[in-house]
C-alpha cells in the first residue's frame, strides 16, 4: 500500500508540471502539496489499516472541498 502513495505521488507530480506548463499557477501549487504529502506517506511504512484510514480522510476532505467549490463558488453559464 505504501507503493501506491508513492505512485498517486508521481501522478500528482506530473499533474502539477503540466499545470504549470499551461500557466495554472494556483492549481499547480495544490498539486504540489498533494504530491508532497503522498510522497512522504509513501515513506512512512505504516499499516495497511492505517494507510486505508488516511485515504478515506483524503477522499472525505476532497469531496467536500470539491462540493464546496462547485456549488458556492462556480458560477453557472459563466464564460470567460
Amino acid at each position: 500500500m505504501d507503493r501506491m502513495f508513492r505512485v498517486c505521488g508521481f501522478w500528482t507530480g506530473i499533474m502539477a508540471v503540466m499545470f504549470y506548463l499551461g500557466d495554472m499557477y494556483t492549481t499547480s501549487l495544490l498539486f504540489v502539496g498533494q504530491t508532497v504529502f503522498f510522497v512522504i506517506l509513501g515513506y512512512l511504512k505504516l499499516s495497511e489499516r492505517m494507510y486505508l484510514y488516511v485515504f478515506g480522510a483524503y477522499l472525505t476532505v476532497f469531496f467536500a472541498g470539491f462540493t464546496y467549490w462547485t456549488v458556492f463558488m462556480m458560477t453557472p453559464g459563466a464564460a470567460h
